[in-house]
């Protein structure tokens, strides 16, 4: 039975919300009232596409009761929903949604303590990370693995598999994750709320730590038995180098060094506590950059020799000689690549401060889309060292005048990410990786969207059709020795282009089939789609 079947002609959301909220502060904002603009939107200026696919209505639900009752509203309506927590999708999966509804679940923020009992910690989807961390370490001491950007929100972010600067010692957020709250819909059209966890519904569990909440339902809470500590300070250093100096076999040192460093040492547990990042831009943004940062999760930071060596081992490829820097790197920021500071160097100077400062500082903001750009994203994991032709591609189109506004963030990966238990119960795949890349371009007039769709596009296939790539994937990082595909919350609609996508990002295993099979039995009629759900 078709979607619409199930879903009867019934009374319009606003009507029913009005029945459990002051009409003076109504929660359903549809396309007549003065809020519709900036509702409607995401942080990507790309999409909606066109006025066309701009939703019927904008659904703030405050609470899990909440969440269900639009729901069911919605299906009643006859429309589509599609879930937003922070307006961050990479696509247009949430706002393109001609006359439906987008349930918005961004008042969901609240953080809470000792709800599954004692010690036990839960994020509502709509935390904000930077908040997450400032009250975590205020209720307990405590944090998730998760982003350094501060307005992301739990619930893509977590769902998805989210990572961030803690990944190599404390694994994925999921990983921790123990319970969920979620609103599903049955095969009779009837939002259904749920908690499931490994003794409760554990298919569902398990496609939900990883295989994206969007695809199944709409995410109200995550729950934690225990998390770990917050770090209490990190040790900064960074490395730079002036494009106007750069050769290609300069370049080519400095990627395949630093690349080798992460394949040796993703497996030695004692590096763990170091997340590093190389920052690759188009010759026009002046310099290529790597930041690293060193947390000690028992303590302060008193052997910086993993930092050091690191640093140490990038000296031969002559890096500029400048002051420390005390700035977390933050991929989303829409002004380009950070500026390089060296610290490596002599008698080795570096920045100490206290990570939640570090974490915090210089951010804020909202989940409301303002200050918008557009932007195009793409990723990939790596299992091993770039190959020199794979060096050699990066410099040449990076070097030209069409990537201009492109960066790629090639951050550190594996340690404890990586340990295989974590393949079978929860719907990352990805846990034999050492660095984890995103590509990105942003920019600001409309006018310019082929030059720099073309741009980034002409860069991702140039690197991914080296001899190292079988010729039926050619242009994508198609899991075998050398990659592990692509991340799914950096969903890149161009991958639809191969019949293989899939594997892509759930890997070649038995990860989608069963992803598949808990779509089948938990979205019998779809209801949650978007051009790269899971199909069933």
């Amino acid at each position: 039975m078709p979607p619409q079947a199930l879903m009867s002609a019934g009374s319009p959301c606003a009507d029913q919300s009005s029945q459990h909220r002051n009409e003076s502060m109504p929660d359903t904002v549809l396309r007549t009232d003065p809020r519709f603009p900036l509702a409607s939107r995401t942080r990507n200026a790309r999409f909606p596409s066109s006025d066309a696919q701009l939703a019927g209505r904008v659904e703030y639900c405050l609470d899990a009761e909440d969440v269900a009752h639009a729901l069911q509203a919605t299906l009643d309506a006859g429309l589509r929903p599609t879930v937003r927590s922070s307006g961050h999708c990479y696509e247009d999966f949430v706002v393109n949604n001609p006359n439906g509804a987008i349930l918005d679940v961004s008042s969901l923020d609240r953080v809470q303590t000792d709800v599954m009992g004692k010690g036990s910690y839960s994020l509502g989807p709509g935390t904000m990370l930077g908040r997450a961390y400032e009250q975590l370490y205020k209720r307990g001491g405590v944090c998730i693995p998760g982003g350094t950007c501060y307005t992301v929100t739990a619930g893509g972010h977590i769902s998805g598999g989210g990572y961030g600067t803690l990944v190599r010692q404390y694994g994925l957020t999921v990983d921790w994750v123990t319970a969920i709250d979620v609103v599903t819909v049955d095969q009779h059209g009837r939002a259904v709320p749920r908690r499931v966890s490994k003794q409760s519904e554990p298919h569902l569990f398990r496609a939900l730590r990883g295989g994206q909440g969007s695809n199944f339902g709409v995410i109200t809470n995550f729950h934690f038995d225990h998390l770990p500590p917050t770090p209490q300070e990190v040790v900064h250093a960074s490395v730079s180098w002036d494009w106007k100096d750069m050769t290609e076999e300069k370049f080519v040192s400095v990627l395949l060094t630093y690349g080798k460093w992460m394949a040796e040492n993703s497996a030695k547990k004692e590096t763990w506590g170091l997340f590093a990042g190389l920052y690759l831009s188009n010759k026009t943004s002046g310099r290529i950059t790597m930041r690293a940062e060193l947390m000690n999760p028992n303590g302060p930071v008193t052997d910086l020799s993993v930092l050091y060596d690191l640093c140490d081992k990038l000296q031969p490829c002559k890096p500029l000689i400048e002051k420390p820097s005390t700035i977390t790197p933050n991929v989303d920021d829409r002004r380009g690549p950070p500026p390089g500071d060296s610290v490596c160097y002599g008698d080795r100077p570096v920045d100490r401060q206290p990570w939640l400062e570090s974490t915090l500082q210089n951010q804020g903001g909202s989940t409301m889309a303002v200050n918008r750009g557009r932007a195009k994203y793409k990723s990939s994991y790596m299992k091993a060292n770039f190959t020199e032709e794979e060096a050699r591609s990066f410099y040449h189109v990076l070097s030209d005048e069409s990537t201009r506004g492109v960066l790629v963030a090639i951050d550190s990966y594996g340690g404890a990410t990586n340990n295989p238990d974590r393949i079978h119960d929860t719907a990352v795949p990805q846990r034999s990786s050492v660095m984890k890349l995103q590509y990105m371009s942003f920019w600001g007039n409309e006018a310019d969207d082929a030059f720099r769709l073309k741009g980034i596009r002409d860069l991702y296939n140039n690197v991914y059709s080296t001899g190292s790539v079988p010729e039926k994937y050619k242009g994508t990082p198609f899991p075998g020795e050398q990659y592990d595909g692509c991340y799914i919350n950096y969903p890149d609609a161009d991958m639809l282009q191969h019949d293989f996508w899939p594997q892509l990002y759930y890997g070649t295993g038995e990860l989608y089939p069963f992803l598949q099979q808990v779509k089948r039995e938990y979205d019998p009629h779809n209801i949650f789609h978007h051009a790269m759900a899971i199909q069933a």
